[in-house]
């Protein structure tokens, strides 16, 4: 992948404590899985920012090597790959997506 890409990706991780990659947006999701991960986030009442793969295809095929994850949605939280929507799925019935997304969870971070 392309360094300016590259860099764009990592800018909107490190920028943002909970950044879901996705189709579409967080107001009009374009794909089931994507409005399934929006709608788990949203139930717990947290801010998180999104970015639409379909607006620029140099994102969409750099993430797929930055994380070596073949799908979307992906979600990051404080800066760590988190999954698709499987797993987010099954985080949130687990009960442990809730304990990623409490603040006092950041700084647990390997390399903060």
């Amino acid at each position: 992948m392309d360094p300016a890409t590259k860099e764009k990706i990592e800018s909107q991780i490190k920028h943002n404590r909970i950044m879901l990659f996705m189709k579409g947006s967080k107001s009009f999701p374009q794909c089931g899985f994507s409005g399934q991960v929006v709608q788990i986030l949203g139930s717990y009442g947290v801010p998180f920012e999104t970015c639409n793969i379909l607006e620029d295809p140099s994102v969409r095929q750099g993430l797929k090597e930055y994380s070596d994850w073949p799908t979307f949605p992906q979600l990051y939280i404080s800066g760590q790959f988190i999954g698709g929507c499987d797993i987010v799925t099954e985080l949130h019935q687990s009960g442990e997506l809730k304990k990623l997304l409490e603040p006092s969870s950041e700084g647990q971070t390997a390399n903060g």
